[in-house]
């Protein structure tokens, strides 16, 4: 009779355990996510970028782009190639437009990769991003800074809406077959215990389509740009997202509404300014990618 009542108050505690757990990681009501860290304000897709943007009140999520390097590392970083927009050699110099597609991401170890310069140089798309020397992360050391930073400073925990940059066009060009992407990216989420936290979101298809057979538990993201019905997405996919990402052009309050009643929440991309932002919040969407996170929380209906 002992064991049996022991065994019961354990099951019990570990119930209430479990429920607490659930809560602790619930989706954001709405989720405001900066789009590669809050690339209107800072250099994209940086540890510095995710650092100044979790100090903004109100934003809920990072969203951030992640490659393969030739030697099996996953970095934070949206081009396939290095960028003459944005990027500079390790010396400080420009890359030449024509060596646009020399520096692939994919054909370089990480040690030389990391040597670039990608926060120094002004980018013409965004005059307010603040400057500073920066490098491409490993997402590994991107999760511990944000990680750290939150427990030093009793953050709230922020999500985590990571992108595998993949298409079936470049398999073994810019990237590596889908399956070998998302085994090197959950090899790197699951050792750092983030899990619970994370959304990840794709235009290909594939990695996600692998995450929800190999991952179920890890929530997903199909983003899409085209003229196709929500239906259409969706049949497209092959099973109910936890997101539909839409291009913010594209969503209309029939498209929520679907998406609701099939129990998939809808964030558009990329909205920038206070009036399309409020359009969407309008449309009651569940959240926003922005380049300005500044701009985001402080617009309201």
């Amino acid at each position: 009779m002992y064991f049996k009542a022991a065994v019961t108050v354990f099951c019990v505690a570990c119930l209430s355990a479990s429920v607490g757990f659930t809560q602790q990681v619930k989706f954001p009501a709405f989720s405001a996510e900066a789009h590669r860290g809050g690339r209107g304000l800072y250099p994209e897709n940086t540890i510095m970028a995710m650092l100044k943007t979790m100090k903004i009140d109100g934003i809920t999520t990072l969203e951030m782009d992640t490659h393969i390097t030739k030697d099996g590392n996953v970095v934070v970083t949206h081009d396939d190639y290095l960028s003459p927009a944005f990027m500079l050699t390790p010396d400080g110099k420009e890359i030449p437009k024509g060596d646009a597609k020399k520096y692939v991401i994919f054909g370089m170890n990480y040690d030389e990769l990391r040597k670039f310069d990608l926060g120094t140089k002004p980018h013409e798309l965004f005059p307010q991003q603040q400057k500073s020397k920066e490098y491409i992360p490993l997402l590994a050391d991107l999760i511990d800074s944000v990680q750290l930073d939150i427990k030093k400073n009793k953050r709230k925990q922020f999500f985590y809406n990571i992108e595998t940059k993949c298409n079936p066009n470049e398999d073994g060009i810019t990237n590596p077959v889908p399956e070998t992407f998302v085994k090197l990216l959950m090899d790197v989420i699951e050792k750092k215990k983030i899990t619970p936290y994370v959304v990840i979101q794709s235009f290909d298809k594939r990695t996600i389509q692998i995450i929800n057979k190999k991952y179920p538990e890890v929530k997903t993201s199909f983003l899409v740009a085209n003229k196709k019905s929500y239906e259409e997405n969706i049949a497209d996919l092959g099973y109910k997202p936890f997101i539909l990402s839409p291009v913010w052009q594209m969503v209309t309050e029939e498209m929520v509404t679907k998406a609701h009643n099939d129990g998939v929440k809808i964030i558009p991309w990329t909205a920038n300014t206070a009036e399309d932002i409020k359009k969407l919040k309008a449309l009651k969407v569940d959240g926003i990618i922005s380049d300005y996170p500044d701009v985001l929380v402080q617009t309201n209906l």
